[in-house]
C-alpha cells in the first residue's frame, strides 16, 4: 500500500496518478505494465514514485484494492437503493440483488473488471496477494449475509458456513464467464467496451434460475 508521503500530495495528483495506473493495469498484465510509462504520462520523477509506493507491486496491489472496493461499493449501494423494494426480505431476495449488482459491474465497469480479471487468471509473481484482496471484501459480504439469513430463519441453523460461502462465491464468481457464454456475448468487447447490447431480461432469468437452485437445490423430489 502507498507510503504516507502518497498521501501528502494534493487530491488532483493522486488522482492522476490513480487513474494512470488503473488504465496502464487494464491494459497490460503485471509483467508488462510499465512504471516508466505510468510516470512518463502522470508527470513526475521517476525517483518521486518510489517515494509514494515501494515499487510496481505495491502499485499494483493497492490498484487491484481500489477496484475491489469499488465493486463492493457498488453492491451496497444498489442493495440500500433497493432494499425497500425487497418482498420478502429474505436471505434469498437479498443474494438476488447482490449477484445483480456484482455481475452488473462486470459490464458497466470494464476497467476495473479487467483489473480484477487479471488478478484472478494473469500469471503474476503477486497473484497469491492479489487474489486475497480481491476475495476478501466480497467474501466478507456473503458470509455476513448468510450468517443473517441463519439468525433470521431463513437458513437451516446447522449450515456449515464455510461451504455455503465457497459455493456462493465460486458460482457468483463464475456468472462472468456463463452470462456471455450463455448469450453469445463477445467478451473481448464487453472488456474493451465497445457497446455491446446485453439482454437484460435474459440476464435476469438466469440470476432467478441460480436463486431457485441454491433455494430449492436440483432434486426432483
Amino acid at each position: 500500500m502507498p507510503n504516507q508521503t502518497f498521501f501528502f500530495l494534493s487530491e488532483i495528483i493522486r488522482q492522476r496518478i490513480t487513474v494512470l495506473a488503473r488504465a496502464e493495469f487494464a491494459a497490460a498484465d503485471y509483467n508488462n505494465a510499465s512504471i516508466t510509462h505510468i510516470v512518463k504520462q502522470a508527470k513526475i520523477a521517476k525517483g518521486s514514485f518510489y517515494q509514494y509506493f515501494e515499487d510496481k507491486e505495491d502499485l499494483y496491489l493497492y490498484i487491484i484494492d481500489l477496484a475491489s472496493q469499488q465493486r463492493i461499493s457498488l453492491i451496497q449501494s444498489a442493495h440500500a437503493q433497493l432494499a425497500a423494494d425487497l418482498k420478502p426480505k429474505d436471505f434469498f431476495a437479498e443474494l438476488r440483488w447482490m449477484l445483480t449488482t456484482s455481475t452488473m459491474f462486470v459490464m458497466q465497469y470494464p476497467q476495473l473488471n479487467q483489473i480484477i480479471h487479471r488478478a484472478y487468471y494473469g500469471d503474476s509473481p503477486v497473484k497469491e496477494a492479489a487474489l486475497e484482496i480481491v476475495l476478501a471484501a466480497y467474501k466478507q459480504s456473503i458470509r455476513t449475509l448468510i450468517e443473517k439469513g441463519v439468525a433470521n430463519g431463513d437458513l437451516r441453523a446447522d449450515l456449515d458456513l464455510d461451504l455455503a460461502v465457497f459455493i456462493i462465491l465460486t458460482a457468483s464468481n463464475s456468472l462472468r464467464y456463463f452470462i456471455p457464454e450463455k448469450l453469445g456475448l463477445d467478451t473481448r468487447q464487453l472488456a474493451e467496451n465497445e457497446g455491446v447490447n446485453i439482454d437484460i431480461a435474459a440476464v435476469d432469468q438466469i440470476f432467478d434460475q441460480l436463486i431457485l437452485v441454491f433455494k430449492h437445490g436440483i432434486s426432483s423430489t
